[in-house]
């Protein structure tokens, strides 16, 4: 029988912030966290890409001791950061939960590319690469750290699809907790790819925007956009089947009612050009949730800034809305933050409950003028206040992967 799921605390480490409230504060600001690269010496390295968003002031001793730190890689430590978080925001004590009934899927798309970097550098040279080399660079190495941490012993996976990683993770662990897996999931996306072997691939693709503007170099659905620009952090929630929630007294942000994945099976990098792909995964969560398009107030969509990928999830959401589509509005939290890849999916859909809360849809930063069949309502030059009842967030991943899910304003 399947079980009402509801999301009871909520943790973000993010390029604008490294609490749930700080970085939405930023992006109300309509505030870009897009700035030069300091990760890696760009000009020493001959790099093309000079920017991106990356976390600032990350204090990983907030959230483990020293020892425990050093056994992960960063971006195992935005995971534990964020569910952390997550965890304290929802009072979650394991010391009274079945901790086989508690389970996690915070996935990374990539792991670790600073391992690999490292390392193999290393090994070229002859040297020994270090002991812990596989076990820190692994993906699914956030859901393990973080059930260590707790002592989750329930359901455990890593969800890898590219930038749908995220999603998909979130998307799995609501119908784990729909159809009684568990009664408590983890759940989200991370990432620290903020590297010169990241920055330096995606570059060799030309999936990266070379505009030197801060301001504007992360400008989804602009007619200038020139491609999407890195960013890093996580973002995790609890999902918690309702009466489990309501018996422990917990807060209930919203209602987790529709998730829809599906794939194009058409191109490692382009989405399908019609949109028939990502726009079956938002009718199929729109079913699950028992609703139709003019119920959906608000998408947080994809919106990488890429010529492709914009264009094409216009078409997507005009395929699954049909005149709707002119109804709704759409937004890009990728403006500000630039692309977090495995990690987007978990920070954008706390942006939609937060979007709940307040009634208000961001601004997508930097996006001055649209074109041709890019003419939805993508919420250019200032948020808006607006009553949202249904909040559908999307990711589209390379190899094809598309995954919604829809939010509902909590009620009884």
């Amino acid at each position: 029988m399947a079980r009402r799921v509801v999301i009871t605390g909520m943790g973000a480490i993010t390029p604008l912030g490294n609490t749930v409230d700080e970085f939405w504060a930023g992006l109300k600001r309509g505030k870009t966290a897009v700035a030069p690269i300091t990760k890696f010496d760009t000009e020493a390295t001959n790099c093309a890409i000079h920017l991106a968003a990356e976390v600032k002031d990350f204090d990983p001793s907030k959230y483990m001791d020293f020892k425990t730190a050093k056994r992960m890689e960063l971006f195992s430590q935005y995971a534990v950061a964020a569910a952390t978080d997550a965890v304290e925001d929802a009072g979650l004590d394991m010391e009274k939960e079945d901790p086989f009934r508690v389970g996690v899927i915070v996935s990374s798309g990539v792991g670790s590319m600073q391992a690999h970097e490292r390392e193999q550098v290393k090994m070229h040279e002859g040297k020994k690469c270090g002991p812990l080399y596989i076990p820190m660079m692994i993906s699914n190495m956030a859901s393990a750290n973080i059930a260590i941490k707790y002592g989750m012993k329930g359901k455990n996976t890593c969800i890898v699809t590219a930038c749908a990683t995220g999603t998909n993770s979130i998307g799995d662990a609501f119908k784990s907790v729909k159809y009684d897996e568990a009664d408590v999931m983890v759940a989200g996306g991370c990432e620290a790819a903020v590297c010169m072997s990241s920055i330096k691939g995606f570059g060799a693709l030309t999936a990266l925007s070379t505009n030197p503007d801060p301001e504007t170099a992360s400008r989804p659905f602009d007619k200038d956009r020139d491609g999407f620009v890195s960013g890093e952090g996580a973002g995790v929630m609890i999902l918690e089947e309702l009466e489990h929630a309501k018996a422990r007294g917990a807060k209930i942000y919203a209602e987790v009612v529709g998730y829809g994945a599906t794939c194009d099976a058409y191109h490692i990098t382009s989405p399908a050009e019609d949109g028939s792909g990502a726009g079956t995964a938002m009718i199929i969560a729109m079913k699950e949730a028992g609703i139709e398009p003019k119920d959906v107030d608000y998408i947080n969509a994809h919106g990488t800034s890429t010529h492709h990928n914009d264009l094409f999830e216009t078409r997507a959401i005009k395929y699954a809305f049909g005149d709707e589509a002119y109804n709704v509005s759409i937004n890009s939290t990728k403006s500000m933050i630039g692309h977090l890849l495995g990690g987007a999916g978990g920070v954008e859909l706390i942006v939609c409950v937060k979007a709940i809360q307040d009634g208000y849809v961001h601004v997508t930063a930097g996006s001055k003028e649209t074109e041709g069949e890019m003419d939805l309502d993508y919420t250019f030059f200032e948020g808006k206040d607006r009553d949202i009842t249904y909040a559908m967030s999307n990711s589209l991943g390379f190899g094809g992967h598309n995954a919604s899910v829809i939010v509902k304003k909590y009620a009884e």
